[in-house]
């Protein structure tokens, strides 16, 4: 009975918090999570002509894809009782996952990324976790490279730049950037969403899938 009644809880907060429950899992596994800005509506439901973002910023460039707060890098944990307060707080807040200590994530368009995929699979080639990112871009989750003694080696992302690029779509998100994590949603309805489980396939070497990657991207531009 006591299994029960804590089974029945344990699902009406999931219901409740989803993203919240998805910020703890990805916790749970070490991976440092910070909280997300959310799609705006205003107060009959709808979305504003020049304000789509949560944040304070008019005419954000990522609405509902980045950090709330610009101390995010500080405020990245993987403490559950803080994260906890955080979603309990924004229930709707997306979730944001940070780069370069766990994991570095290669970032690439969508056709040369399923493309890719598809070869490594062929290949016996380990690919790890695979995000997609609204119809557009994949994320390829691979481990992080730790910290180079050449800084030239960093690919870093912010919201009023665009990230270096290692070939022509591709972007290397690795220390001082961050990614949309799955199931963040957006105005549309859900923007990222796993393709292969980071429960089910671990963090493969960041060269090997970097080779198909860039393979693949060149061959397409």
């Amino acid at each position: 009975m006591v299994d029960v009644r804590r089974r029945s809880r344990r699902t009406s907060t999931e219901r409740r918090h989803p993203l919240g429950t998805q910020a703890l899992d990805y916790a749970s596994m070490g991976w440092p999570v910070c909280v997300g800005a959310h799609t705006y509506r205003g107060a009959r439901g709808s979305i504003e002509p020049g304000r789509s973002c949560s944040c304070d910023r008019v005419g954000c460039p990522a609405p509902g894809a980045h950090p709330v707060s610009p101390a995010w890098q500080m405020q990245a944990t993987v403490d559950t009782n803080v994260i906890g307060s955080w979603w309990e707080t924004r229930p709707e807040a997306n979730v944001i996952l940070v780069t370069g200590r766990v994991f570095d994530v290669l970032d690439v368009p969508a056709h040369p990324g399923a493309a890719a995929l598809g070869r490594m699979e062929a290949a016996g080639v380990p690919v790890g976790p695979v995000a997609g990112l609204g119809a557009d871009r994949m994320l390829f989750f691979v481990l992080t490279r730790g910290s180079p003694a050449d800084e030239d080696e960093w690919w870093s992302c912010g919201l009023d730049c665009e990230p270096e690029s290692v070939t022509a779509g591709l972007r290397w998100h690795c220390r001082d950037s961050y990614v949309l994590a799955p199931p963040s949603v957006c105005a549309g309805g859900p923007i990222a969403r796993w393709l292969r489980s980071p429960h089910e396939h671990q963090l493969p070497d960041a060269l090997r899938v970097l080779e198909y990657l860039v393979d693949a991207c060149e061959a397409r531009s």
